[in-house]
């Protein structure tokens, strides 16, 4: 299975608000293992569908991902149509992103969220996450909004970033 090309800044792709997942099926799956393997490919923790230009509500994650791990002690776990219904204890941490290669940054978050989504198989579920996991999701279901992580910095470390990652693509 071909991974996907990962969409970095300035595509306008990753601005678009992700539509809701309402069809549960074969083709979904497929997306969602080439995900994982995009994911993996790309030595990142988790991957939202509109950063390989997939509009869908949907991310896949693995904390846990170290690229020397044999391939049997991976845990993917896709998340579909999230939703965080709870959240305590902001913290800022440095982040990156797939999409804006080269540049990390501190970001202020929620330390522990609890998710509601769905699985491949529609089923509705909860997970209850903190630290990494729970930055993770907050990262991914901001990708899902049109939402980088650099659009929380302060504008003239924003407008740098952008315009370094802007010449790369000149």
């Amino acid at each position: 299975m071909e991974a996907y090309k990962i969409l970095t800044y300035p595509d306008p792709f990753l601005k678009i608000i992700a539509k809701p997942v309402t069809l549960f099926d074969e083709e979904l799956q497929e997306i969602s293992e080439r995900m994982i393997q995009t994911m993996y490919e790309g030595i990142g923790v988790g991957l939202a569908a509109t950063q390989v230009g997939v509009n869908k509500r949907l991310f896949v994650m693995d904390v846990s991902y170290n690229k020397d791990l044999p391939e049997s002690e991976r845990n993917p776990i896709v998340v579909i149509n999230p939703k965080i219904i709870e959240k305590a204890d902001k913290q800022a941490g440095e982040e990156g992103c797939l999409s804006v290669p080269e540049f990390r940054a501190d970001v202020e978050r929620y330390r522990q969220v609890k998710l509601q989504y769905r699985d491949l198989k529609g089923d509705l579920k909860e997970m209850d996450a903190e630290d990494l996991a729970a930055v993770c999701i907050q990262h991914e279901i901001d990708h899902l909004k049109g939402k980088l992580f650099i659009d929380y910095l302060p504008p003239l470390q924003r407008n740098m970033i952008k315009k370094k990652l802007k010449k790369r693509v000149e």
